[in-house]
């Protein structure tokens, strides 16, 4: 019986370990996240800027896909990617992401209530374009601080 549990025991901690995701790979997937939002905030600006017709279906996509990065942003940056560059970008993640990890969550939390409140308030395009600014300086505020052009 001690065996039997032992043995599971053993193999419950192999396959978390096989399973875990190397710090690479972490890094990689925080790239695309952070890819994701690029994406999100300039199709929400092409439409700010009348490069693009204004779309309720494109904007709440890209307002979804911002939530959903939001959201995640903490978990996106664990300790074991601290100090590694992504293998393709020019940008990687500051050492204060870690070292000044409170702040990083605040502005973080700032970013979900931004989405949140874009979210709630955007049914049109002059709600897009009074909402839209004032987004865009609460994402970019984040890399002004925990993002590191490389």
């Amino acid at each position: 019986m001690c065996r039997t549990i032992v043995l599971t025991g053993t193999l419950l901690l192999g396959a978390s370990v096989a399973l875990a995701q190397n710090p690479r790979e972490q890094v990689d997937k925080t790239q695309l996240a952070m890819k994701s939002n690029l994406t999100s905030a300039i199709a929400l600006s092409d439409i700010v800027r009348d490069k693009k017709p204004y779309d309720q279906a494109a904007v709440d996509k890209a307002l979804a896909e911002l939530d959903d990065v939001a959201k995640r942003f903490p978990s996106l940056f664990p300790e074991s990617i601290k100090g590694l560059k992504p293998t393709k970008g020019e940008y990687y993640t500051s050492d204060k992401a870690w070292t000044e990890r409170a702040d990083f969550e605040a502005h973080s939390a700032t970013f979900v209530k931004a989405v949140g409140q874009a979210k709630a308030k955007i049914k049109d395009v002059n709600s897009l374009k009074a909402e839209f600014p004032e987004l865009n300086k609460v994402c970019s505020g984040c890399h002004e601080k925990f993002r590191v052009k490389g």
